[in-house]
């Protein structure tokens, strides 16, 4: 890109500007230049002239879009972008961390004298920020070594704005356990954990937030704030004090008493609150009294920069808009008596549009006058914008020709080393001479003709979007994130395999006859109380049932229980035959089987406009696989909305029509008939294969002739509803057959397709996710492909949780129209959608509406869908029908109305309809304010609060969601099943049953030998004390691993884990690690039971588990165990130890020493190694 830069330097136009700032001159203008050609002029002045550069720009998308093409040109670390919140009502909303960890990265940097391009949008140069040295102030350098009071350092923490809890998951969170203090900076890409001894810093490691386990050791750290508004203790006092002046003086003026009594409630709470320097949601309006010097961006700005202002006449818009949208917000807050008027978020708007302190480029696309401006300097520089070719490769020829007639030097840019060679050849194939290709990503290519430069991008070249190269984010696994539902959290159901479902009470210590024990408590029917010790913790499990339903506790002693579970059994053991028979017969029955990938197919791949994502390559994989292999293929492919399942199934529809075989697409609705349309037409463009589409938005005729193609083979794929499976649709030759959503087809169409579904390759496509427990039940009776990464779309759906307020809607609704966006709005009753749409209309005149809903007749409701598709409005008022698989990539904002009266799972899909583009999208999700909740709504409005991308909502969504999931994939009548045992149990019964069938399919042993469960009681302290670990969710799960450890290592592993999160252990914590290894050793021996009795240990083997003994050996292990080891007595099964006068320790250790050397002598001969005689 180097190169580009350096042609454009050498512009006449482009020097006379670099002149005048060198000369010093304040303002000038530059017309002519838009998109990518303005970009690569503002990197040019920054390489020229060395000097740091400020870009304002009207709005976020724009600055996106500046910010993209500028790191295209320059080493990323010398371009920033700050991402402002364009909303005032979004600062009172929960949002997610991401873009406020990006501001203040970018503040900090900034402060710290950054000296690159920084790009903001204008609602950014208008924000008041905290004085910039104190923000520097708010950073602490920690060092291993150093010497630094942990008292001390904690109450800095709390300046800096830090949260405090018992574990750090997220952004903004700290907890402190014994000398470790755990932190998670806004700024920070991990979280960091450092520990103590006595005052000095002993060690900081890198931590895993879902493992909790260090990952990389470090010298040094620096500790940024944890939120965005952070000041120190004096700062807080003043605010309170200038807060309560401003307050008096405001009630002072006011009559009205009611008004009076709500303005005094809600500011003097505030103020209580920034006295105790507390953190709460108000924060932000106290800005303006928090720092006096009231800094904006401009002040963090090195003097010598230079201003650009993009398209100031738009700025001056934008400007307006946001003065009205305030005016509006604060009177609204005013209303509600949440907000003084003195109280000012933002710079006035002239001192935010004409600073005069930095010498200014005005760049406009057409000469014209900017006010309150006198420009020294107007330079019109003549550039075009580069039009598309759509892969028109004689068009581009004549065109490449005649720049070559001028002497142009044309460049070509492609995303990545492989796209510029696959150009090359495109190129040579249409023998045109190839230009110089250079790999990069602009906006749009342009044309200087002043020196005769011409860049071509890709994506006008093949008129698709470009590729953008994957950045290795850290990608939650969806494996990952339903493990975290196993926290139990006190009045949570569990089930208890033995006992059935209780409610969990808490985990407690009690100690029996001297020795401390921890254990579980959970209450059951009729108040009966259970209390399981800890080592039976593995027989319980959190109770996950099916959506909201509450379960009925069992009873203690009845045979309740069992019965339920006998039921359960049965019908498990149903499916599972069902299962394995299917299984058996698709093993038997044969099928086509397709050829290897043709070059074309390769082709066709590399012409994916997007990067792949690892899932996606391997589903692919496992598809060709299938379809190569002679036996007829049944992939179910799982996925979550807009992770690229269709380009799977159009790679799968492109390889059979290769080989001469139909494809059939069946769909449920038309309107994704429609779609499924549009897409595989998209992407077969330029392939001569014939598509149909079958539903009732085809006429008669139409509709018959392309029955008559399917018949005779002319029509390749086949995309239809269920008028696909009438009788007088009949293929030539069917090769592969793709469903989507199989889930939502009635019962008499799943018949009919089963009768399609013989011998063909099946492709199944759902949305809804799977859970992984049930997946790996299912293995090799079910084909299953997930895809869980999502795609590469940059931006996290920006998710808030507000009040609703009109102010809010309109700016939202406003906001989106003006970056040529649409809007979802969700009302979910039929009842009154109308007057809701009408509200709409009101506060947005200017938006054109349409309403959708579930009851209306199917044409008009097809009809409302598919003119929002295609653009005739710009707003879609409707139920929550819209969260069933409508791709619509032009919306990017979804508002819904009273989200705290819909499930999470549905919210979840509702936020996977926006997002779906490269720009940001935003979904706001509004309840009504001040209403009193009832407790389920109030539980559900806190999960919605946390619904950003890491928040448990999101987790909570993920496993309703999962539950449904499998329901439809094992059939709805599961469902009562699956709630009367929960799901871990079913799965497990299931799994069971499978793994039995199967082995008798295949002739393997059925059951393997059933671990030995040991029964330890020796009478020593082993548990976990509170004062080691205090928050019981920690103790359940390391007492989880302890269960679950199956060798040394395993226990080794958790002991570094234990120093690692918690400090050195205390000595009934190694304790339990101690009888866990001994556990461990009588495992492999087949020793059911140790216990002491007296001073006496026994070891009691399982009946015929017991393993003979040489004599010489047993004479040896007498001689190394002298003393200690007991002859025999009447009882065969058991070996006894003397063990008077020991400590617990030493107890344990002789147990331990004993089991090792006895594992030893009884081992067979084949395996003796080093053993004395």
């Amino acid at each position: 890109m180097v190169l580009l830069l350096e042609s454009f330097a050498s512009e006449p136009d482009f020097r006379a500007v670099l002149q005048g700032l060198e000369r010093g001159m304040r303002e000038q203008l530059v017309a002519g230049l838009s998109g990518s050609a303005r970009q690569v002029m503002i990197a040019s002045l920054h390489r020229e002239l060395d000097r740091p550069v400020l870009v304002v720009t009207h709005n976020m998308y724009s600055a996106q879009k500046i910010a993209d093409d500028l790191q295209e040109c320059l080493p990323q670390d010398q371009v920033l972008l700050y991402p402002a919140n364009e909303l005032i009502a979004a600062e009172a909303a929960v949002s997610s961390p991401e873009t406020s960890a990006l501001r203040v990265d970018a503040l900090l940097r900034l402060a710290g004298g950054f000296r690159g391009i920084v790009v903001v949008p204008f609602a950014g140069v208008r924000r008041y920020q905290p004085e910039r040295t104190a923000l520097l102030g708010m950073t602490e350098e920690l060092r291993v070594g150093q010497t630094v009071s942990m008292e001390a350092f904690l109450r800095r923490l709390v300046v800096l704005g830090y949260e405090r809890t018992d574990r750090v998951e997220q952004k903004g969170q700290m907890s402190v356990r014994g000398g470790i203090v755990d932190l998670f900076p806004l700024t920070s890409p991990f979280p960091v954990r450092i520990e103590w001894f006595g005052d000095e810093i002993d060690s900081i490691r890198a931590f895993d937030p879902d493992e909790q386990r260090s990952t990389d050791r470090m010298e040094s750290f620096t500790v940024t704030p944890g939120r965005e508004l952070v000041a120190d203790e004096r700062r807080f006092q003043n605010a309170a004090q200038h807060a309560f002046e401003l307050l008096e003086q405001q009630l002072a003026k006011m009559a009205d008493r009611q008004a009076k009594e709500r303005l005094r409630t809600e500011i003097s709470r505030e103020i209580d609150l920034l006295r105790q320097h507390a953190i709460f949601p108000g924060l932000y309006k106290y800005v303006s009294l928090l720092y006096p010097e009231r800094q904006t961006l401009f002040d963090y700005v090195p003097k010598d920069a230079v201003l650009v202002v993009d398209e100031p006449n738009r700025l001056i818009e934008t400007a307006k808009q946001l003065e009205r949208d305030e005016a509006e917000w604060t009177t609204q807050m005013l209303m509600q008596g949440k907000t003084l008027p003195a109280l000012a978020l933002a710079a006035p708007i002239d001192q935010a549009l004409y600073p005069k302190r930095f010498q200014t480029l005005y760049f406009s696309l057409f000469l014209r006058q900017v006010p309150h401006t006198q420009p020294q300097n107007i330079v019109n520089f003549v550039c075009r914008n580069m039009q598309n070719f759509h892969g028109q490769m004689n068009v581009l020829k004549g065109e490449m020709e005649r720049w070559r007639k001028n002497g142009a030097r044309i460049v070509m840019l492609a995303g990545s080393a492989e796209r510029a060679e696959r150009m090359r050849r495109v190129l040579e194939d249409y023998q045109i001479e190839p230009p110089e290709i250079l790999t990069g990503n602009l906006q749009n290519g342009f044309e200087l003709p002043s020196v005769r430069l011409v860049v071509v991008t890709e994506g006008e070249m093949f008129s698709q979007k470009q590729r953008k190269a994957r950045r290795p984010g850290r990608q939650l696994e969806n494996a990952e994130r339903l493990r975290s539902y196993t926290d139990l959290k006190i009045g949570d159901y569990v089930v208890h395999q033995n006992h059935g479902i209780g409610k969990y009470l808490g985990i407690g210590t009690l100690e029996v006859g001297g020795i401390h024990r921890d254990y579980l408590h959970i209450q059951y029917a009729g108040g009966d109380r259970l209390s399981v010790p800890v080592e039976q913790f593995h027989l319980i499990q959190k109770y996950v049932g099916v959506e909201d339903k509450e379960p009925k506790l069992s009873r203690l002693g009845g045979g309740d229980w069992n019965r339920v579970k006998s039921k359960v059994r049965a019908s498990v053991q149903d499916l599972a035959d069902d299962l394995i028979k299917l299984y058996a017969a698709r093993q038997a029955s044969p099928g086509y089987a397709f050829g290897k990938d043709t070059p074309y197919q390769q082709e066709f791949e590399a012409l994916f406009p997007y990067e792949e994502t690892p899932d996606q390559l391997r589903a692919i994989e496992e598809v060709k696989r299938d379809m190569e292999s002679p036996r007829p293929m049944d992939r179910l492919l799982c996925g979550d909305v807009g992770y690229g399942k269709t380009e799977v199934a159009i790679r799968a529809a492109f390889k059979a029509v290769m080989d001469g075989k139909q494809v059939a697409v069946l769909v449920p609705t038309t309107i994704l008939a429609q779609q499924h349309y549009e897409t595989f037409r998209e992407r077969f463009s330029g392939y001569p294969i014939t598509i149909r589409v079958l539903s009732r938005f085809r006429s008669r005729k139409e509709q018959s002739e392309t029955i008559r193609g399917v018949r005779t083979g002319a029509v390749d794929i086949l995309i239809g509803t269920h008028r696909m499976l009438s009788k007088d649709v009949t293929f030539k030759d069917l090769g592969l057959l793709i469903v989507d959503e199989e889930q939502r087809f009635g019962v008499s169409h799943k018949e009919k397709l089963k009768k399609l579904k013989t011998n063909v390759d099946v492709l199944t496509l759902t949305a809804t996710p799977i859970p992984r427990t049930l997946h790996m039940s299912l293995l090799g009776v079910r084909d299953l492909s997930l895809i869980e990464t999502p795609p590469e779309n940059r931006f996290p759906v920006q998710t808030f949780v507000a009040e609703y307020s009109p102010a809010l809607v309109r700016e939202a609704i406003e906001r989106e129209l003006a970056r040529g966006g649409q809007v979802y709005y969700v009302y979910n009753r039929v009842q009154g959608i109308f007057q809701i749409a009408e509200q709409v209309s009101r506060l947005v005149p200017d938006a054109r509406i349409v309403v959708a809903h579930g009851q209306m007749p199917e044409a008009e409701l097809e009809k409302a869908i598919l003119d929002f598709l295609d653009g005739e409005y710009d707003v879609l008022v409707s139920t929550s029908i819209i969260e069933t698989g409508v791709d619509i990539p032009n919306v990017n904002t979804l508002i819904v109305h009273d989200a705290d009266k819909m499930g999470l799972s549905q919210l979840y899909q509702l936020r996977g309809r926006v997002g779906r583009s490269n720009r940001i999208a935003y979904a706001y999700f509004t309840y009504t304010p001040d209403k009193v909740l009832n407790e389920a709504a109030e539980k559900r409005l806190q999960s919605i609060k946390e619904f950003t991308d890491l928040g448990s909502g999101f987790k909570i969504a993920m496993r309703d969601l999962a539950i449904r999931g499998a329901g439809n994939l094992l059939g709805p009548e599961q469902h009562g099943f699956i709630a009367s045992v929960g799901f871990e149990l079913y799965t497990q019964m299931l799994a069971e049953e499978i793994r039995k069938r199967k082995a008798g399919l295949t002739g393997e042993e059925a059951e393997p030998q059933q671990p030995v469960s040991v029964q330890l009681d020796l009478g020593v302290d082993a548990y976990l004390p509170s004062e080691y670990i205090y928050d019981s969710a920690q103790k359940i799960e390391i007492y989880k691993k302890v269960a679950a450890a199956e060798d040394t290592g395993d226990i080794d592993e958790l002991l570094d884990e234990l120093i690692d999160r918690f400090g050195e252990p205390p000595r009934a914590a190694l304790n339990l690690l101690a009888v866990a290894r001994l556990k461990v050793y009588a495992r492999r021996l087949g020793i059911e039971a140790v216990q002491r009795r007296d001073d006496e240990i026994i070891f009691k083997f399982l009946p015929a588990r017991k393993p003979a003994v040489h004599p010489t050996k047993q004479t040896a292990l007498a001689v190394a165990f002298r003393g200690r080891l007991l002859p025999e007595t009447g009882d065969p099964s058991a070996v006894r130890l003397a063990c008077r006068g020991l400590e617990d320790e030493a107890l344990l250790a002789l147990a331990e020493q004993f089991l090792i050397k006895y594992e030893e002598v009884t081992k067979p001969k084949g395996e003796l190694q080093d053993v004395a005689p």
